[in-house]
């Protein structure tokens, strides 16, 4: 909350103005085309915008997760990253690229689960400030790096890392063939891709109007230039040279507990304390009432301007969010576990 009230009114209004100029309702292809070419600064703007928000309602580690009766939100979280590194096979003295890597939190969770070491890469100043801060803070600043670029020009050598991984990072790519072709140069042939990336599936009809307003609701409302569906991304790394080794949406397995249960605001998805702060914080009256909270600080010149839109957009997302997962029309949890030929220059 302190870092969020001490931004100064002058760079939130460059972010806020940065990414809102791209949204006005439109989704026709030329409209796509602009955002998709100012892919960098308009991730950029929305992370120098939401990352309060996100460390507010989801702590360090900003991605969805499997949830089992009874168990802990962090907990799970932890759970779904352990998974990650284990079916990617990452082990100690590995080097390890965190593509995306947020504020840090993934990355520490690894590298406590397996001991390797971690070079996170941002395009966001404020997150790579966060991150170091936070190593620093848990003493893993031996084992953890965070550095700023863009994943679609990496600046590493190639053939560089054992093992790379992104956690819903990838999304924000404007040609997942870009992005995917960075990784694939610096690993080491022979070396893991791991990836739990946004798409639309096969249910989703771009030409369905609500179908296309549930796509767009989750593009504003999370600094996606443009989604894409599941064939485009597993076309995207055969093409780059990668070998799919496991693939699976893991979102579509029947669990009792859905992955968007922390947005839904539902009643029977609550089972601890914790719980109960979810299901009020997300029901209409607790939306409604965040919303309305942010825009009486903002008038009172204590939180950013802006900062009410910007919750708008982000619950508006949300919503979003619950309803393609409702409908089975969106993942953001497809994990694809592919490698670098040995053979591969």
């Amino acid at each position: 909350m302190r870092a969020w009230i001490s931004k100064t009114s002058d760079a939130q209004k460059i972010a806020f103005d940065g990414y809102f100029k791209h949204w006005d309702g439109n989704t026709d292809e030329q409209t796509e085309q602009k955002r998709l070419e100012d892919y960098s600064a308009l991730t950029k703007h929305y992370y120098n915008l939401v990352t309060d928000f996100y460390e507010y309602g989801w702590g360090s580690s900003f991605h969805f997760s499997r949830y089992y009766k009874g168990e802990p939100f962090r907990q799970a979280s932890a759970r779904h990253e352990h998974f990650l590194a284990a079916k990617m096979g990452i082990t100690e003295n590995m080097k390890v690229l965190d593509v995306g890597c947020g504020v840090g939190g993934p990355a520490r969770e690894i590298c406590r689960f397996t001991d390797c070491s971690i070079i996170g890469l941002n395009n966001n100043d404020y997150q790579i400030e966060r991150a170091n801060y936070y190593s620093k803070q848990y003493k893993l600043d031996d084992k953890l790096s965070f550095v700023k670029g863009d994943f679609m020009q990496m600046d590493f050598e190639p053939n560089s890392f054992d093992a790379v991984y992104a956690i819903e990072a990838t999304v924000h790519a404007p040609v997942l063939e870009g992005v995917y072709g960075e990784i694939y140069k610096v690993l080491k042939p022979g070396g893991v891709f791991g990836v739990y990336e946004w798409v639309m599936t096969d249910k989703y009809d771009e030409n369905n109007k609500e179908h296309r307003q549930i796509a767009y609701g989750i593009e504003v409302g999370d600094g996606i230039p443009k989604m894409f569906s599941k064939d485009v991304a597993e076309k995207a790394l055969k093409t780059v040279g990668f070998e799919i080794e496991y693939a699976k949406d893991l979102a579509d397995v029947d669990d009792e507990i859905p992955w968007y249960y922390p947005l839904a605001g539902d009643w029977k998805y609550v089972q601890t304390l914790g719980d109960l702060y979810t299901y009020f914080r997300t029901s209409t009256l607790g939306r409604r009432i965040t919303t309305e909270t942010v825009g009486f600080l903002e008038k009172l010149g204590i939180a950013p301007k802006g900062s009410r839109q910007v919750t708008i957009a982000l619950e508006d997302a949300a919503v979003n969010l619950v309803k393609g997962g409702e409908q089975h029309l969106f993942t953001p949890m497809m994990l694809y576990i592919v490698r670098k030929p040995l053979d591969a220059k």
